[in-house]
C-alpha cells in the first residue's frame, strides 16, 4: 500500500517535493501559504482506506454520553452536600472531566446525519444542552460554516481568530474570558431572550450575536432556517426555563448549590477554550486555503500522549483528521488515523498535522505571540 501512496504522489506531481518543505510552506512576509497545492494522495487515502468506518454507533454513543451525565451530576451534588473541603474539590473536579466530555457532544450533532442515532440529539438537549444553556441550535449551523471549504480561516469562519499573529496578551485573555461564559449564557436565556420577544430589534441583536459558540467577533449568525426553526424555538423556551429556575433556586436552597454548580460550569468553560486555544495553528489571516493548507493548519495529538483524551475528549484530539473527514463519528477517528499513519509514506502530508502534546502547542503559539510585542 506505501508503494501505491507513493506512485500516486508522483503521478499527481507532488513527489518533487517534500511533503515536510510543503508542510512549512510560508509567503515571503512570513505567513503560512494557503496556496499550498492540495495532497491528492493523502486525499484519496483518506477517502479510501476509512470506508467502512462511517457509520456512527449508538452502542457507544449512547453509554458514554448517558455514563457522564450520570457521574457528572451525581459528583455535582456530592461537591454541594458534602462538608469537608477536599472531598468537595475532588468530587467537583470529576464532576468537570464528566460533564466537559459530555457537552464534547454537541460537536458530534453538527456533523451526524439527524437520522443515524435516533433520539440522541433529544436526549442530549434535555440532559446536557438546556442544563448547561448550550442546547445544540447554538452550534448546528454555524459549526459547519467552519468546515466550509471557501470559509475556513476567513472572516467569514465563526470559529477562526488568527491567534499566533495576535499580541501576547491575547492568549490569556481568550482563555480567562471563558469564565464569563455561563453568566453569559444565563444573562442571555433569563433575561435577554424573554425580553426580546416583545422588542424585536432587541431580538435580531440576540439571535445573531448571542446564538452562536463562535468565537470571532465579526460573525453574525443569519435567521434559523428549515427544521432547525422548531428546534430553536423547543430548546430556547427549555433554557429560559431552566435559567428562571437556577435563579429560583438561590430563595429555595440558598447560594452554594448555585455557586458551586456555577464554578463547575465555568471550569468546564476554560477547559474547552484552552482546548480550542490548541485545535488549530491559528497562522491563517483571512486568505482562502485549499484543504491540505486547513489540515496542516489543524492539530492532531495522536498517542502516545497519555492526557490527550481527557483534554481533547469525543475524538477532539484528531482535530486535523476530523477536517479531512467531518462526517466520520469520534469512535472511529482512531483506526483511522492508524491506518493512514501505515499505509503513508513518512514524508506524507499526513504527518505534518500530528503534534506530541498540549504542552508544546501552548509553547508555540506564545512563542508565536510573543514575537510580536514591538
Amino acid at each position: 500500500m506505501a508503494t501505491t501512496q507513493s506512485t500516486n504522489l508522483a503521478q499527481d506531481g507532488l513527489a518533487k517535493r517534500s511533503m515536510r518543505d510543503i508542510a512549512r510552506a510560508r509567503l515571503p512576509d512570513g505567513k503560512p501559504d494557503g496556496r499550498i497545492a492540495d495532497d491528492k494522495a493523502m486525499l484519496r487515502a483518506a477517502r479510501e482506506l476509512t470506508k467502512d468506518l462511517g457509520e456512527a454507533n449508538p452502542r457507544i454513543y449512547w453509554p458514554d454520553m448517558l455514563a457522564c451525565v450520570i457521574i457528572g451530576y451525581g459528583a455535582m451534588v456530592g461537591a454541594i452536600l458534602v462538608e469537608n473541603v477536599w472531598a468537595a474539590l475532588g468530587l467537583a473536579a470529576i464532576s468537570v472531566l464528566a460533564i466537559y466530555r459530555a457537552l464534547m457532544f454537541i460537536h458530534e450533532l453538527s456533523h451526524i446525519h439527524r437520522n443515524a442515532l435516533p433520539g440522541f440529539r433529544t436526549a442530549w438537549n434535555w440532559l446536557v444542552g438546556v442544563p448547561m444553556l448550550t442546547p445544540s441550535f447554538m452550534y448546528e449551523g454555524v459549526h459547519t460554516l467552519h468546515h466550509n471549504r471557501t470559509r475556513y480561516g476567513t472572516k467569514e469562519d465563526p470559529e477562526y481568530l488568527p491567534l499566533a499573529r495576535m499580541k501576547w496578551w491575547s492568549l490569556p485573555l481568550f482563555v480567562l474570558i471563558a469564565l464569563l461564559a455561563p453568566p453569559a449564557l444565563l444573562l442571555r436565556f433569563a433575561v435577554l431572550n424573554p425580553l426580546s420577544l416583545v422588542v424585536p430589534k432587541l431580538r435580531e441583536i440576540v439571535w445573531q450575536r448571542f446564538s452562536a459558540l463562535s468565537i470571532n467577533p465579526d460573525f453574525r449568525r443569519r435567521p434559523p432556517e428549515g427544521d432547525l426553526k422548531p428546534r430553536v424555538l423547543k430548546q430556547e423556551v427549555g433554557g429560559t426555563l431552566w435559567s428562571w429556575a437556577l435563579l429560583a433556586s438561590i430563595a429555595l436552597l440558598g447560594w452554594k448549590p448555585f455557586l458551586v454548580a456555577l464554578a463547575i460550569f465555568s471550569t468546564v468553560a476554560v477547559f474547552n477554550q484552552v482546548r480550542t486555544l490548541v485545535a488549530h495553528l491559528w497562522e491563517n489571516e483571512g486568505e482562502p486555503m485549499t484543504v491540505t493548507a486547513q489540515y496542516l493548519d489543524s492539530v492532531n495529538v495522536p498517542p502516545p500522549s497519555p492526557m490527550a483524551a481527557i483534554w481533547a475528549p469525543v475524538g477532539l484530539r484528531y482535530h486535523a483528521l476530523h477536517h479531512l473527514m467531518p462526517s466520520m463519528p469520534y469512535h472511529s477517528l482512531g483506526e483511522a488515523h492508524r491506518r493512514l499513519k501505515a499505509n503513508l509514506e513518512a514524508d506524507s502530508t499526513y504527518h505534518g498535522a500530528n503534534h506530541p502534546g498540549l504542552r508544546p502547542l501552548v509553547i508555540r503559539l506564545s512563542r508565536a505571540t510573543m514575537s510580536r510585542r514591538a
